[in-house]
């Protein structure tokens, strides 16, 4: 087993507003919403679970697309959960939308869903954990460049 990951989280006034730095060093500030007792001034823990999965997927398909020397000048990916009504609110639906600025036509779409399934299918960690409990849903498209 690989070495564990290890995340420290300090609470700022007594308040819902944590600042958290993991083992890369770098600090970030994680919130809620004022109603239920935050400051509204970082991502919610939900919000930042979406982010983990946008970042685990983008970050392997631009490296299939780099692979496979698909030309993009970026890669944009939005993420819209649902959650269950009732406690605990878990994501119940998650889709992610993938638009590849691109001047690669049709064969640029292709390589891009083909880098979306390897990611969610094999590679990505955050999908596999989220895998059986999210309905995660997936679509890609390309803007010409």
């Amino acid at each position: 087993m690989s070495n564990p990951l290890k995340v420290n989280l300090q609470s700022l006034n007594q308040q819902m507003t944590f600042a958290a730095k993991g083992m890369s060093k770098h600090w970030h500030m994680i919130d809620t919403k004022e109603e239920i007792g935050g400051n509204a001034a970082a991502p919610t823990p939900m919000e930042m679970v979406l982010e983990a999965l946008g970042g685990c997927t983008g970050m392997d398909a631009i490296a299939i697309l780099k692979k496979k020397r698909t030309p993009f000048s970026q890669l944009d990916i939005e993420l819209t959960g649902e959650r269950a009504d009732e406690h605990p609110k878990i994501f119940t639906d998650i889709n992610i939308k993938f638009i590849l600025h691109t001047d690669g036509g049709e064969k640029a779409l292709g390589d891009l869903q083909t880098a979306v399934k390897l990611s969610s299918e094999k590679y990505c960690s955050v999908a596999a954990m989220l895998r059986g409990i999210v309905n995660i849903t997936h679509e890609s498209g390309i803007i010409e460049i």
